[in-house]
């Protein structure tokens, strides 16, 4: 078969464009290979941190921070109001707790009576005042003492009298006017009259009244020392009998601190020792000796009553007040002790937050022997370790958010 001419130049031209699309291809290829070569050395070449930049902005997750580690920067410290101290030897000294009460000193404590029967004329003192040694509690107008007084101003006048009579008689018997025996009379009668008179004195001494007053029958109750009123129990107007409780004062300067001592721990609590007192309803706590300790055992309780007397300058210690008395023992060396504010539990386990670069670790501890400031510490520290002692649970609490946080 013959090809025309025009037949010829077809065929040439489609080889011709299959030879081209061909290189092109090929070329399309290498510049695809060469650009995906070019983007792996470069991700090749990028910092460790631009790599974590990268991967943080990818959403991979952060590492967890270090177990039991706190950072606080030096404003966030003195912002929390931490304070240190370092783990060393230390003087234990062991205490046996009892439960008591405040009381009055009852050495302190008066019952005030008006020791004359009468009728309330005058009321100065209420309930809860302060007053001071002599000052007047009431006035209360007696018949009683009203016939004193009056037999007190007779024998004066009688008194009075027979001195008159005796220097009258003394002056004839030297004389020689008079016998002496008249003399020796009036003696006689003056020494009867001074013996009245000093009668009459005792007899308004022994109820506590005055000699004189503008009106006989006025009688003054006054305070037998300084202290508070702490029960009232009369009124204007009130008849009274001479045995009334009309008032009750306690001085508070000082009370008692009672608790009751069972058989067994009587050889643990001894006149002497010294005790520190607290209560659960402030922070106050106050030091004394035991002062007294109960011979018998009560046949209802069967138990012995101590006693420590508590100076009490600002009142904090009102009688009623349940208190815990700590009976303190001997004391006792320990190699490394911390004090119990520093202790936090931290995953059910006692620690201590140790300060180390760049803030504080928790690291557990095991204890040992206690008291109320101090506790021994067996394992986990060395003597000189620097540690949080004040606002230590401030560290618990922020170790305890950051769990939390990386947790969620």
């Amino acid at each position: 078969m013959t090809l025309t001419n025009k037949q010829r130049i077809a065929m040439l031209s489609i080889v011709i464009a299959g030879v081209v699309g061909s290189a092109a291809l090929v070329l399309n290829k290498s510049h695809s290979s060469a650009h995906q070569d070019e983007a792996s050395h470069d991700h090749a070449d990028e910092s460790p941190s631009q790599a974590t930049h990268g991967a943080k902005q990818a959403g991979a997750p952060s590492a967890a921070p270090e177990e039991g580690f706190v950072k606080l920067t030096p404003e966030q410290q003195k912002a929390a109001g931490l304070g240190f101290a370092s783990a060393g030897p230390a003087k234990l000294q062991s205490a046996s707790d009892f439960p008591g009460e405040i009381r009055f000193n009852e050495d302190r404590t008066a019952h005030v009576v008006p020791r004359l029967a009468g009728v309330v004329e005058a009321v100065h003192a209420d309930l809860g005042q302060r007053v001071k040694k002599g000052q007047v509690l009431a006035v209360i107008a007696s018949t009683v003492l009203s016939e004193q007084r009056s037999e007190l101003l007779t024998a004066q006048r009688r008194q009075e009298a027979a001195r008159v009579t005796l220097e009258r008689e003394r002056k004839l018997w030297q004389d020689k006017i008079s016998a002496e025996q008249d003399y020796l009379q009036a003696q006689s009668v003056l020494r009867e009259a001074d013996i009245a008179v000093s009668n009459a004195l005792q007899k308004l001494a022994a109820v506590g009244a005055a000699p004189t007053a503008t009106q006989l029958n006025r009688f003054e109750v006054r305070a037998p020392f300084d202290g508070m009123v702490v029960e009232k129990h009369l009124a204007l107007g009130e008849a009274v009998r001479e045995d009334a409780n009309i008032f009750t004062l306690s001085d508070l300067s000082t009370v008692w601190a009672e608790f009751a001592v069972a058989p067994k721990d009587l050889a643990v609590v001894r006149v002497g020792q010294k005790v520190a007192v607290s209560s659960t309803a402030f922070a106050e706590q106050a030091e004394g000796q035991v002062s007294y300790v109960g011979a018998l055992i009560g046949e209802q309780t069967r138990t012995a009553r101590a006693r420590v007397t508590l100076a009490n300058p600002q009142g904090a210690w009102r009688p009623g007040l349940y208190v815990t008395a700590s009976v303190l023992g001997t004391e006792q060396p320990v190699a490394l002790a911390v004090p119990l504010s520093a202790v936090q539990t931290v995953e059910d386990k006692p620690s201590v937050f140790r300060v180390v670069d760049g803030g504080f670790r928790a690291v557990p501890v095991k204890t040992g022997r206690t008291d109320r400031h101090q506790v021994e510490i067996l394992q986990g520290l060395a003597a000189g370790d620097r540690m949080v002692m004040e606002n230590a649970f401030l560290l618990k609490a922020e170790l305890g958010k950051s769990s939390a946080e990386h947790g969620h």
